[in-house]
């Protein structure tokens, strides 16, 4: 076995680190060259489903970036088909045919064995978990049930969120039928990415940041909260985000993941402040930085370390995931420079220093 970097579930668990740990959101994607190449010849639904393509493209970052965690590659949407969608993937995005509008709808759905619906994603785990030896460890995920909710009913993708809200008041009844019978499914399919190997888990609530604080709490934390509740997680740390998240922050941290994910709308020292420092932070460099001259980028980052205060726990991140448009040559400088400023005296919670 080659030398481990765990640095970044240290950082999970809060333990003193040497440099902060960092890894990209979608860090395996459109903006390098090698994975268009692969995209190419294969759909994007075909690349998640073949394991030995999903594994090549999970580790591009490790090699090419020198981030300090491999994400597996795969789409939030994945358990959903597996319920009893229909899933494609055109120019506009995911498409889910024939969306959810009513309790007969969700009757309809199945809790799916992950083992038995989509075998290719515990496969991919286990190829990954081979061919990074140790290197860097192996981040699995899933969508949150409000946000895999919202996709459902919608249809796909939204700027209104006008269906879902309206089901929300017009038909709770409904809307927590399929919030439970997704949360169940998550569950199931985050504990078979465990028992497959992955050695951390992230739980994406990208749309939960469009609720009110009272909403968000009825109808997306109370679901997180009983998925991360229900998962095998002794020794695997838990990451929850959510986008758009500054006006839920104190919400978040009560669905009880070790990690919360903040986004770049808020300051990294005042979102921590506001949840705590019993909990670690990853995060948040705003995603369009990795277009600003090196210096400037290198600025932005030493900025948000300095925020983080040299407390144990920090994991960089973008805000949220990167562009399509963003360098891998930019991408790299930022590994590089994250990794450049050595965390002092942790214990006493001083400035990161060059």
């Amino acid at each position: 076995m080659s030398e481990k970097n765990y640095r970044f579930i240290d950082a999970c668990w809060r333990k003193p680190v040497d440099y902060t740990p960092i890894w990209i959101m979608r860090q395996a994607g459109r903006y390098m060259k090698e994975y268009q190449d692969i995209r190419n010849k294969v759909s994007f639904l075909e690349l998640c489903k073949t394991p030995e393509l999903a594994a090549e493209v999970t580790i591009l970052p490790i090699d090419k970036l020198g981030v300090d965690a491999a994400i597996l590659f795969s789409d939030i949407l994945i358990p959903v088909e597996a319920m009893g969608m229909n899933l494609e993937f055109g120019d506009g995005g995911p498409h889910l045919g024939s969306p959810v509008k009513n309790k007969s709808d969700v009757d309809r759905l199945i809790v799916p064995s992950p083992q038995e619906k989509v075998p290719f994603v515990m496969e991919t785990i286990k190829l990954l978990r081979k061919e990074l030896d140790g290197r860097v460890p192996l981040i699995g995920f899933s969508g949150a049930p409000f946000t895999l909710a919202s996709y459902m009913v919608e249809g796909g993708g939204t700027s209104s969120f006008v269906k879902i809200k309206t089901m929300m008041f017009k038909d709770p009844e409904t809307i927590h039928a399929l919030l439970n019978k997704v949360a169940k499914t998550v569950i199931c399919y985050l504990n078979a990415q465990i028992e497959a190997g992955a050695q951390a888990v992230q739980i994406f609530d990208s749309w939960a940041g469009t609720l009110s604080p009272r909403d968000y709490q009825e109808f997306a934390l109370s679901y997180t909260k009983q998925v991360i509740d229900g998962l095998n997680r002794e020794n695997i740390p838990v990451i929850y985000f959510v986008q758009g998240n500054p006006g839920v922050l104190e919400l978040v941290k009560q669905a009880g993941s070790d990690v919360i994910g903040v986004d770049w709308r808020i300051n990294l020292d005042v979102a921590w402040n506001r949840v705590g420092y019993d909990v670690a932070v990853q995060g948040n460099l705003e995603p369009c930085a990795l277009f600003l001259p090196k210096d400037k980028l290198e600025e932005r980052a030493k900025e948000i370390l300095n925020q983080a205060g040299g407390r144990p726990g920090h994991i960089f991140n973008l805000g949220h995931g990167i562009l399509p448009q963003a360098t891998v040559e930019n991408a790299k400088f930022l590994v590089e420079a994250v990794h450049k400023f050595r965390i002092q005296n942790t214990e006493d919670r001083t400035q990161t220093r060059e």
